[in-house]
């Protein structure tokens, strides 16, 4: 799993830890722990932050540099 892309979608859209926790609805030590890769991000996540930065779910994974949703 691409860890490092949560880290840059968050950063690139000028969001902390915090507001990514509470969008998800978590504390944000379990969030910082997606980031690092020490956790598995659960799907239903992953599915709400594709939603949150209008990507697809194949980017956050790295399975594909095209950062658009397909449509």
């Amino acid at each position: 799993m691409e860890f490092r892309r949560i880290r840059d979608l968050r950063e690139d859209n000028d969001k902390t830890q915090q507001e990514i926790a509470d969008l998800l609805t978590m504390r944000p030590g379990v969030y910082q722990r997606y980031e690092s890769g020490e956790r598995e991000i659960p799907v239903w996540a992953l599915i709400k932050l594709a939603q949150y930065y209008h990507t697809s779910t194949d980017y956050i994974l790295g399975l594909t540099n095209r950062c658009a949703p397909y449509l």
